[in-house]
Formats: structure tokens, C-alpha cells, sequence
């Protein structure tokens, strides 16, 4: 069963969202404030949060921050507001969020958004457990990288990249994200042209220029399986 939280202050929109949304495979419960929001995150485990940004009580791109620095509970988010500029989009995705819905918006594709949010979700490997997906089996632990059974030789850097961005399917990172966590090292200085040279050996060996794209301007997602 997934849950889903819907952090929303009108309150007619956000009962109308979780009757909407709820499944025999999905729950959804209700909150009005990121203080609520909060209280609930830390009691309870979720799998995405549909999330606006203008709340009573504070800003939902400071939820979203909280919610992207808790490793315990790491839930897909879907920011839902009225702020349809560019810039609060671009920020919503460089701040973590997985999608974005501006309003108004058609219920049929929000509903559509979820499905997918939660497929990624699912898709994410559990700690130990090798990932698989379309024709990929990579572990982790014991170092073994397969494309439809054939075996892939992966250097330290292109493994610590890969899985990153495996786990977290669907997501944008940015290129400062990826950096920090690729090269741990203590270096002091990193040639950011040192990822793009790892991003292009990593999609050549596992032929995987249809998995691993560019968001311009961003950074790069591991696109979940269709």
C-alpha cells in the first residue's frame, strides 16, 4: 500500500485530491500547514508528498528542503502550486522536487504523475539488494554490472555515479550534487568537465543514452523504466 500526503491549505482542494487518489493501492491523508506537514513526516513513513508551496504558516520550498535532508524517509515529491514562472519552476526541481504541477491543472494528468512518481519509487533498490530493471542488473555490493546478461566493466568513479543516479530514478541532480557525492575524495578542485567525460563512459558501457539524460541546464536523471 502506498501513502500519499497532500500538503495543501485550501482545504476543499485537498479533500477533493485525496478522494481523487486513493486506491485499494493508495492512501492519502490530509494537512494544511508545513508545521502539520512536519509532525506527520516524522511519525509516519510516506512514499510522495504532493506539496504547494504557499502555505500558511511558511513556504513549501523550506518543507521540501527538510523533507530532501531526512535519509530516513526518502519520498518522491510533487510540488502543486499556482506559481507558474520559470524560476519557481526551476527552483522547485534544483531544490529536489520530482515533478512539478502548476494550477490549474487536469485531475487525469496529475493522476498520471502520481502513477509515475510511485513506479519510480518502487523501481528504487532496496539497501543489498542488486538493482534490475530493463535487461540491467547492477550490484552493488559484490561490483557486478550486467546489460541483457553480458557483464560491463565499471570503474570506482562510473560505480559511485551509477549509483547515484539509480537511486534516485526520476530525479534531476545537479551537476553540484553529483560532484560532491562522485568525487569524496577532499579534492580541493574538481574539473566539472570530469562528470560529463564520466557521464558519457558510463552511457557508452551500458548503452544507456535512453536511461541516463541531460536536463539542460540542471544536471541528469536515470530515467525509470516505461
Amino acid at each position: 500500500m502506498d501513502t500519499i500526503l497532500i500538503v495543501e491549505d485550501d482545504r476543499a482542494l485537498a479533500q477533493g485530491l485525496a478522494r481523487a487518489l486513493t486506491t485499494d493501492q493508495i492512501q492519502t491523508q490530509t494537512c494544511f500547514s508545513v508545521r502539520e506537514a512536519e509532525r506527520r513526516l516524522a511519525a509516519d513513513r510516506c512514499d510522495l508528498v504532493i506539496l504547494d508551496v504557499n502555505l500558511p504558516d511558511g513556504n513549501g520550498f523550506d518543507l521540501l528542503r527538510t523533507i530532501r535532508q531526512d535519509q530516513n524517509n526518502p519520498c518522491g515529491v510533487i510540488m502543486l502550486t499556482a506559481n507558474d514562472l520559470e524560476t519557481d519552476i526551476v527552483a522547485g526541481l534544483e531544490e529536489g522536487a520530482d515533478d512539478y504541477v502548476t494550477k490549474p491543472f487536469s485531475l487525469a494528468v496529475l493522476r498520471a504523475r502520481v502513477g509515475a512518481q510511485l513506479r519510480k519509487r518502487r523501481e528504487k533498490p532496496a539497501a543489498g539488494h542488486p538493482y534490475r530493471s530493463g535487461g540491467y542488473v547492477f550490484d552493488f555490493e559484490h561490483m557486478e554490472f550486467t546489460k541483457d546478461g553480458e557483464p560491463v566493466a565499471l570503474s570506482k568513479t562510473e560505480q559511485k555515479l551509477l549509483r547515484i543516479l539509480v537511486g534516485n530514478p526520476g530525479i534531476t541532480l545537479s551537476r553540484d550534487r553529483l560532484l560532491d557525492a562522485v568525487w569524496t575524495d577532499g579534492a580541493a578542485f574538481v574539473d566539472e568537465n570530469a562528470l560529463s567525460v564520466t557521464v558519457k563512459r558510463l552511457r557508452d558501457k551500458l548503452d544507456a543514452a535512453d536511461r541516463i539524460k541531460t536536463v539542460y541546464g540542471l544536471g541528469y536523471v536515470w530515467e525509470a523504466e516505461a
